[in-house]
């Protein structure tokens, strides 16, 4: 029996897919498994009992990772659970960025107490008047789970797409539409295009990768969308650059206090993973997650241990073991196993970063003695026995 906590309630959907060999506990020192959305866990104590935790959306920084990895807890995330609604979200903010819908509406809400509101609309509504989309060039950087679906709709609205990413993978290069004109550098889109959306994660060379130097490239006017993350923005250049009508419209989904005062900015009070059907992707992923790591060893979608996926067990054992990335290691596990006469049937391993993983699947049920002859190994975090 499988115990899990929730830090956060996440959708039904999600949790009716534990089985009866699943409890639910209100103490999360009980859990083998924990299910969080957006409460802050890096003050935790984890107890030794813990064995994952799964984020219901795509961001981690709630999750301490590197003392989750260092205790040989796997933290699992929902990378395009939720990016369909992100996506449609982005061409709403063109829409708004494009158009002074906002302004409008602010206006009517200004003069709805006049008897003669349709009069006044009429002559005043030109104040109001921006341009389609149709016929913009519109530069996407990140052509990943939000910005190649991005790209591909927008085609369809008529518009000039441009898509920088670098890190591509085969199977989002395939899905892009043939008219996507795929740049190199992101220094032609901001040269080149008439809206800007940004759907790359939070690293060290993205942070403010909109800044004073990259506006300045910018063509007079231009859009800029910001559905990813805040600190991709730099807000003191940005509200430099709405002041001077360098950029004519900045919209983020990512209000802070400078961006939420800022005029010339649509902030939108982080909207974009929340939808019904967003909520219930991501719970569903997690748990599916979970449940394949505590029942089968595998791992999809970590962010901090590398995937590794053997599928369900065939055979009469398997072992895991996370561990530290360093030489020598997985030679170490096949002699301790042929030590205590176990033969290995299959064998997958793999790193990311300082950390490794290893399954064995094994020709019979592996010994306490085994398993001891494994932890003892230098750098093993956890070992476990799936079977």
């Amino acid at each position: 029996m499988y115990h899990i906590h929730q830090l956060n309630k996440i959708s039904t959907k999600g949790t009716e897919l534990l089985t009866n060999d699943y409890t639910t506990t209100e103490r999360i020192d009980e859990a083998e498994g924990v299910l969080v959305r957006s409460a802050n866990m890096h003050e935790m104590h984890f107890s030794d009992k813990l064995l994952a935790v799964a984020r219901a959306g795509a961001g981690v920084n709630n999750i301490p990772l590197t003392s989750c990895a260092d205790q040989g807890i796997v933290v699992f995330n929902t990378p395009g659970a939720n990016a369909n609604s992100v996506m449609e979200l982005a061409i709403c903010g063109m829409l708004l960025g494009s158009r002074d819908i906002v302004g409008g509406i602010n206006w009517v809400q200004s003069i709805k107490g006049s008897p003669d509101v349709a009069k006044i609309v009429e002559k005043g509504k030109s104040q109001f008047a921006g341009n389609e989309l149709r016929g913009k060039k519109l530069g996407i950087i990140g052509l990943g789970a939000i910005g190649g679906p991005l790209a591909n709709r927008s085609r369809k609205l008529g518009m000039d797409v441009y898509g920088c990413d670098p890190h591509i993978s085969v199977e989002a290069a395939w899905n892009l539409d043939r008219h996507i004109q795929k740049v190199n550098d992101r220094e032609e889109i901001f040269r080149t295009c008439d809206i800007i959306t940004l759907h790359v994660p939070l690293l060290p060379e993205t942070r403010h990768m909109i800044n004073a130097e990259t506006l300045a490239m910018m063509k007079d006017g231009v859009i800029i969308l910001n559905f990813a993350r805040d600190a991709l923005v730099d807000d003191d250049a940005m509200a430099e650059a709405l002041a001077s009508r360098k950029v004519k419209c900045y919209v983020t989904d990512f209000p802070n206090e400078k961006s939420a005062n800022m005029p010339g900015c649509i902030a939108i009070p982080h909207l974009g993973a929340s939808t019904e059907e967003s909520e219930d992707n991501c719970a569903k992923m997690a748990v599916r997650q979970m449940r394949d790591y505590l029942e089968n060893g595998n791992i999809v979608n970590s962010v901090n241990f590398p995937n590794c996926d053997m599928g369900i067990c065939r055979t009469a054992g398997r072992i895991t073991i996370l561990h530290k990335n360093i030489p020598n290691t997985l030679s170490a596990f096949t002699t301790a196993m042929a030590s205590e006469n176990v033969n290995i049937d299959g064998l997958m391993n793999k790193s990311k970063g300082e950390y490794a993983y290893t399954m064995l699947d094994l020709d019979h049920t592996p010994s306490a003695h085994a398993v001891e002859a494994l932890s003892r190994i230098p750098g093993v975090i956890r070992v476990r026995v799936i079977r």
